[in-house]
């Protein structure tokens, strides 16, 4: 498979790329790490006219601590490496489930030469049916995200059911991460979850003239932890994944629950009825934990399709079970500080 022509444009500033985006709109689409993009254009899912390359805007690769409306935060350039992540002490102490999850995704040479933060988070949504070569998907109608009405992973759908298999995004909506999207002129911020249009053909709410240049941690007394199942430990995307995030009260019981569940659905799904049945509980009330799990897990399954080579059946069970897994992991790195 033969990547399509293009003509490559490489700013050498952050300033000059939003020059760039604002120039070529739908023309043109960022190239970070390329892990992602440059596969889809091989397998004819993408054409674009221009690429436009970060590779020299060192400006958004770093680590560091700042402060978010009033308290204390991470921030992290989307350029960052997801290896510089990963080696980073301040993630591994105040944002473990990130640090977790990113050690998951891809193979170490990923990690290290071509991988970016900002990459995974705006990874396109996946689907066993759609993300295939041309030659594979002229054998049968085109679905709803190749520009036909058909959905092969669940009948008779009017929309599609592509799914977000992003690592660092769950992990990142556990911890209730939020980003910055700039543009030629300004900039805003936003909250993750805000982030995603729960539409499988365009699955981010972000123009095309906006670039992801930053993502803003909230630092808080409590334990994270993230656990995912795939096929193989390195390079496979996952088939299910769980964030889960436990804040303290002053009596030592869990104030505050964030649990997130990946690659069920079109994004992140942040689970509140089970999050919120964890509050007033005890960090060693496991039956409360596997109630919360259970509740996650039938909540997800409203979202699961047939798409990624699993079956619903395991893949929903195995939904609770990494959320249990990820809420007592948290509940003991809290038992054990």
């Amino acid at each position: 498979m033969r990547l399509p022509r293009f003509d490559y444009l490489k700013p050498d500033t952050l300033e000059g790329a939003l020059d760039l985006m604002a120039t070529y709109r739908d023309g043109a689409k960022i190239l970070a790490g390329g892990t992602d993009l440059l596969v889809r254009m091989k397998k004819g899912l993408l054409s674009p006219k221009t690429l436009i390359s970060l590779k020299a805007l060192d400006e958004l690769v770093y680590i560091k601590e700042g402060t978010m409306d009033g308290g204390d935060c991470i921030i992290i350039g989307a350029k960052t490496p997801i290896a510089d992540v990963i080696d980073s002490d301040l993630v591994q102490q105040k944002a473990s489930a990130l640090s977790t999850a990113c050690e998951k995704i891809g193979a170490i040479t990923l990690q290290h030469f071509v991988g970016t933060i900002g990459g995974n988070i705006l990874q396109e949504n996946r689907c066993i049916h759609y993300n295939q070569s041309d030659f594979h998907r002229s054998g049968r109608g085109a679905c709803h995200k190749d520009g036909g009405k058909i959905c092969y992973a669940r009948d008779d759908s009017d929309r599609c059911h592509s799914t977000c298999q992003s690592d660092g995004a769950t992990a990142l909506m556990a911890l209730n991460a939020a980003i910055t999207l700039a543009r030629k002129g300004g900039e805003q911020r936003v909250d993750l979850v805000d982030l995603y249009t729960n539409d499988g053909i365009m699955p981010f709410a972000i123009e095309s003239n906006e670039l992801l240049t930053e993502i803003i941690l909230p630092v808080r007394k409590g334990h994270s932890a993230y656990k995912r199942l795939a096929y193989r430990s390195a390079l496979d995307y996952p088939i299910v994944c769980a964030g889960v995030l436990l804040i303290p009260s002053n009596t030592d019981e869990i104030a505050e629950a964030r649990i997130v569940v990946g690659a069920m659905g079109r994004s992140p799904l942040y689970m509140a009825s089970a999050s919120n049945s964890l509050k007033g509980k005890k960090f060693d009330d496991r039956d409360a934990f596997k109630k919360a799990a259970a509740t996650a897990m039938d909540n997800a399954a409203a979202f699961a399709v047939h798409n990624l080579g699993s079956t619903l059946e395991y893949r929903c069970s195995m939904a609770a079970e990494m959320v249990f897994q990820a809420l007592n992991e948290a509940a003991r790195a809290y038992q054990a500080a």
